[in-house]
């Protein structure tokens, strides 16, 4: 029985959506916390200056790895779609091809440390004890780049195929084994934000033959076509190897976008003074917290869109689209009210500083409008990522862009900060005017 007729046999469901999506959330939800129990080690344990490279050597890590995120949605997109067509040696294949990239260019940044470390806190304008502090960090941590980028590529087939509960292993993983060893090398043993660094990067390799092993034993059990298990001629196939790498380039020039926009929304909110600024990145917590909920049902889109279009299964597709909807709708509606009504308790929970809690008040509609309207965006990433439709997902994000910076600024210097965010709410929704015309093309090209 083919893949793709196995599918058919499994007909989708909102309970079974609703049992994909949760592992989803779980994982995404404790990135975050990896994030605090750093900060907790290092502040109980460690120097102002550790705590200072830690900060910004996390946000460069940060910034480098999102950048390129493609390796995990572009392999979610062609492994679903190899499996929705029932070809698991091109299942196969469009793991390998990420999976090499991925460990190249964690090479590469390996190669590259010191220029980027210098070169790096130098623009941050850091102290010399930070930026000491900081290049061990960077030294410690980045010898996991290879197996962090690798595990963009492990994660995006296990999204793909639709072992969820597997990717919670592989994230809960990460995240224990990294906070662990926090614990023991910057508090036991005193290695301070190197000690971080290291641990972060034995928690990433350690965690990458984890998934490594994990994938390789589902793909074993699909392995029942003729071909080899590793067609080289197949993963080397030029035409091929050309759409991966030009759906890499168009999710990394979006995902761009999306940094470029948040990174224009804080330093517009700079200008409005210290409170405001500090208001806003509260403001962005609820934002961020919404998301792990409404990426969790984007997540399953992806594969199940994936499966349908690669199937072409325009029933099927539709199906897909409508029940994940659905129930992102309904949970962006309710998280949307907990805002409203429960945000300002969170806030106050946050700071006891009165003048931001109290700014944040002010803004805190904007932010459920935002995590409302957003739930749209969400789910049509979901389905282009699916669809490997990136060339439209890099359009939506260059237009997208173009519009709020066109409508920051003068909204901004008439309505204040309200203005910036009635900007950065359009921001969302004119990446879904973006994307909608390309949506009607693609259900009808799935005839």
């Amino acid at each position: 029985m083919t893949v793709a007729s196995t599918a058919h046999a499994d007909p989708l469901t909102r309970a079974g959506i609703a049992r994909r999506a949760w592992p989803i959330i779980l994982a995404n939800a404790s990135v975050p916390l990896l994030g605090l129990v750093d900060t907790a080690v290092i502040g109980h344990y460690g120097s102002t200056a550790d705590l200072g490279a830690l900060a910004l050597g996390a946000l460069l890590f940060n910034f480098v790895y999102w950048s390129f995120g493609f390796l995990r949605m572009a392999t979610t997109g062609f492994i679903a779609q190899a499996a929705g067509a029932g070809d698991e040696a091109e299942v196969r294949a469009a793991l390998a091809r990420p999976l090499l990239m991925g460990a190249g260019l964690g090479v590469v940044i390996w190669l590259l440390q010191w220029p980027l470390a210098v070169g790096y806190f130098a623009v941050m304008d850091a102290s010399d004890a930070v930026a000491a502090t900081g290049r061990e960090y960077f030294s410690a941590r980045v010898w996991g780049a290879p197996a962090a980028l690798a595990l963009y590529a492990l994660s995006g087939a296990l999204v793909g195929l639709g072992r969820s509960r597997s990717l919670l292993a592989v994230q809960l993983l990460l995240n224990g084994l990294n906070a662990g060893l926090d614990v023991l090398l910057a508090g036991t043993l005193d290695l301070g934000a190197r000690g971080i660094g290291l641990g972060t990067a034995i928690a990433e390799w350690t965690t990458c033959v984890v998934a490594a092993w994990l994938v390789w034993r589902v793909l074993r059990a699909r392995h029942r076509d003729a071909t080899h298990f590793l067609d080289w001629q197949r993963i080397a196939d030029r035409a091929r190897l050309r759409r991966t790498l030009v759906a890499n380039g168009d999710i990394m020039v979006r995902t761009l976008c999306l940094l470029a926009g948040f990174g224009w929304f804080a330093r517009q909110g700079a200008t409005f003074g210290d409170a405001t600024l500090a208001a806003n990145h509260l403001l962005l917590q609820l934002v961020s917290f919404s998301a792990f909920f409404l990426d969790g049902f984007a997540y399953v889109a992806e594969a199940q869109v994936g499966r349908a279009v690669g199937a072409r299964d325009r029933a099927g597709f539709r199906r897909a689209v409508r029940l994940t909807s659905e129930l992102a709708l309904a949970t962006a509606l309710l998280l949307a009210v907990s805002v409203w009504l429960g945000g300002d308790a969170v806030i106050k929970a946050l700071t006891s500083l009165g003048e931001v809690a109290t700014l944040a008040g002010v803004y805190l509609p904007w932010a459920g409008l935002y995590v409302l309207l957003s739930v749209a965006a969400f789910q049509l990433d979901g389905v282009f990522i699916g669809a490997t439709g990136t060339r439209q997902m890099r359009n939506a994000g260059l237009i997208s862009l173009a519009m709020f910076l066109a409508c920051a600024l003068p909204m901004a210097a008439t309505w204040g900060n309200h203005g910036l965010w009635a900007a950065f709410v359009l921001f969302v929704v004119a990446r879904v005017l973006a994307l909608l015309p390309y949506y009607r093309r693609l259900e009808r090209g799935l005839r």
